[in-house]
This record gives structure tokens, sequence and C-alpha cells, in this order.
């Protein structure tokens, strides 16, 4: 039994509520396995052994694993078979079975001699890519990341149709316009309209068509409320009119970015909306400044807050007392203007005032600038070094953790 790769026919395999047996347990079906199980194939493992992986989607019920070697038979009633055991033998032989059951088989360890072969696949806003490349693993790999790094920088334009009218919340990440998701870079190439911030990353809007109409929400003339209101109206108006709208938000739409306000308003007047996730500034802020929000035997907690109000404000939702009692992590956003209230209020409720504090300004940009001081002197060190938003404040024993130098 020989197969010719270069003459393979390609086709997409329904494998929902089918039986699918994959005949090994090692690393190979660790990367099988997982797309398999999405696909909704009812995946029977065969194998003595399972890396750590294999037996935790075993444990959590994604497929079954027989604790056994292969035996003749075991291919009863599948409709898919993947042959990824260590020894050739047993791989050639659940390939006879698989080749005299009339089942599709591919073989791992020798493509030419299954009746099948996997290509290298990735997901890209709604398509499904695979790439043959006549059983040379790296070529297909390497093909398949070309098409992907194309789609998602807009060399090829997929779209044979327009999006359907609606809204989506994107967040844009921390100020880095290559730190957005594949998702929300896809998204945003399709917008019809765009309505941004001031903490979106400006980058990206360089890469819109000169048809998208792109409103900018932070130089629109009202207060904090009525602004908000605004913006409602502005996405519920373009999306009724028949445009796709994004909502390009800093960092992540859920974390302090009002973006639940704005899916609320759009589902209350009927609109299509969904939110992409985005990476938040409170973690990726200080990750590129060295400095880990968690670190074993240092910090098993995080807590984020918001400093848009003072801790003695009537509208302040935020424990301070009981955060001045925490040992762990405290990350502040939007807090240098109020940072010496935020300082006074942990100190008077017991945290120390040596406490090591990092500022990190404009993270993941070409102006990033970080500052490393102590609680009880950030107030006047913010102050001499002149630190304006955007910026993050943590603070915690991690504050002192980064490296001394690095090569």
């Amino acid at each position: 039994m020989t197969t010719h790769i270069e003459n393979h026919y390609f086709a997409g395999l329904d494998l929902a509520g089918k039986r699918v047996v994959v005949v090994g347990a090692g690393t190979v079906a660790q990367r099988r396995v997982p797309r398999l199980i999405n696909s909704g194939a009812l995946v029977d493992v065969i194998a003595p052994e399972a890396t750590p992986a294999v037996e935790a989607m075993a444990e959590a019920g994604d497929l079954t694993w027989h604790r056994r070697r292969y035996a003749a038979g075991d291919l009863e009633g599948a409709w898919y078979a993947v042959a990824c055991a260590t020894g050739g033998e047993v791989n050639a032989a659940v390939a006879a079975e698989a080749e005299q059951r009339r089942i599709f088989c591919v073989r791992a360890d020798d493509a030419s001699q299954g009746t099948a072969v996997t290509p290298a696949v990735a997901q890209h806003g709604g398509l499904l890519l695979g790439v043959l490349a006549g059983g040379d693993h790296r070529r297909s790999a390497a093909v398949r990341d070309a098409l992907v790094a194309a789609l998602r920088t807009g060399a090829v334009d997929e779209r044979s149709e327009p999006p359907a009218p609606g809204v989506a919340l994107v967040g844009g990440g921390p100020g880095d316009p290559d730190l957005i998701t594949v998702r929300g870079r896809q998204l945003l190439g399709r917008a019809d309209v765009v309505i941004t911030d001031r903490l979106a990353p400006r980058e990206l809007l360089e890469e819109l068509g000169p048809h998208v109409e792109v409103v900018d929400a932070s130089k629109i003339p009202y207060g904090r409320a009525a602004n908000q209101d605004v913006i409602n109206s502005l996405l519920i108006e373009h999306a009724k009119a028949g445009k796709f709208v994004v909502r390009l938000k800093g960092g992540d739409p859920y974390l302090f970015g009002r973006g639940f306000e704005e899916l609320l308003a759009c589902v209350e007047a009927g609109v299509a909306v969904t939110a992409v996730p985005g990476i938040t500034s409170a973690f990726a802020a200080p990750a590129a400044a060295d400095v880990p929000v968690t670190h074993r035997g240092v910090a098993h907690e995080v807590v984020v807050v918001s400093g848009h109000v003072g801790p003695h404000d009537e509208q302040s939702l935020v424990d301070w007392p009981a955060l001045g009692r925490l040992r762990g992590t405290l990350v502040l956003m939007m807090a240098v203007k109020r940072i010496g209230e935020f300082a006074a209020v942990l100190m008077e409720h017991g945290r120390d005032p040596k406490s090591p504090v990092a500022v990190v300004q404009e993270a993941t940009t070409r102006s990033q600038h970080t500052l490393r001081t102590t609680l009880g002197e950030v107030a006047e060190a913010v102050r001499d070094a002149a630190i304006k938003p955007p910026a993050v404040i943590v603070v915690g024993p991690v504050a002192d953790l980064a490296p001394k130098s690095r090569p």
C-alpha cells in the first residue's frame, strides 16, 4: 500500500458524532487530538501510556482513553483513524486494518503508507486553511504561516462578501499595534466604521482603507457620562444603517473599558454585537517592564483597581482598608493623578511604606518608561519624573524582582 501524496484529493470531513480511533498517545497524538475533539468527533485513544496533556483530556471527558496496546478489531465502527504509535509495526498493522475496513487512515511515521495525510492547518477569520506539500511538513507549515500572515496584514483580501451589519467591541491591547489579537485585527480590516478612543493603538488606524469612517470618541464634546451615551447611539445608528462597526479600545473592552455598557446598549436596541478580548495593560504593562504580577513564593494574589476616583470619594466602590492589609500584588489603573492619596490610604491601613512600586508609562511603545520606587516615596517620585497617563502602577514585592541586567 503506497499513497501518492501529490495526487491527494483535498476534502473537509464532517466527523461530528463519529468515532475516530487514535492509536498512540504521545506528542504526535497530543498535537492531533485537539482539532479532532473540536470537530465534534468521538475520539477513542488506544495506548498503554499517555502524555500528561492527553491524560488530562481523558480526565476532562474530551476523549476516551483505552489504557492498553492496539489489537486487531479496534477500528470497528470507526470513520477515521490516526496511527501515531511509537512502533512502526503497530502503525503498519493499524493502517492495514483501516485499508481492509475501508477507513481512511493517517500514518504519522510514514505518510506514504497511509490513505490520508494531515495538512498543516490554521484558522483565520472563519476560514480553515490547509496546506499539503508532498509529505514535507516543514514546507507545508511555512506556506501555511505565510498565508496566514498575508491574510492578517491584508496582502490577501479574503472578503468575498461584506460582513453582516453589527458591532464588534475589540480590545486593541496595551499600545503596540502588534499586540492586538488576530481576531481583532481581522475584524478591524472588515470595518465600515471604526469608533476609537485615545488609548487604542493609533498605528492600527493607518491600515484602514479610505472608505472607512473613523470616529474619535475622545473628541466628542460632552462629559464622561454623556460621552458614553453618544458612543452607544453612534454604534447603534451606524449598525442599523447597514454598517459593520468596530469599537476599538485600548487594552481589553471589559476591564475598565465600559465595553459591557456598550454591549447592553446594542442588545437592547436589537443590534448584533460581539466582544473580542484584548491584552489588558494591567498585566501587559508590568510584563513589558520585567515585573511579573505573580511569582512563586512571592505573590499568590493580584488585585486590579481603578483609580478614576479618589479613595474617599463617595462614588468609590473599593475597600481600601482591605487592600491595605493584603500582602500580594496591587495593580492601579488610571491612578497617576491621585497616587499620593492612594499611597496614603494603603499605608494608613497597614501597607509597608517600603513596599516596592513600579510605575510603567506608555508600556509596549517606543516611549515606554519605568520608574521604580517605594510606596512611601511614589507620589514625590511620580511628580519629579513628570509621569503622565497612561501609566500602570504596581505595588508589591514583585515590583522588586526585575533582573539586574539582561543579555
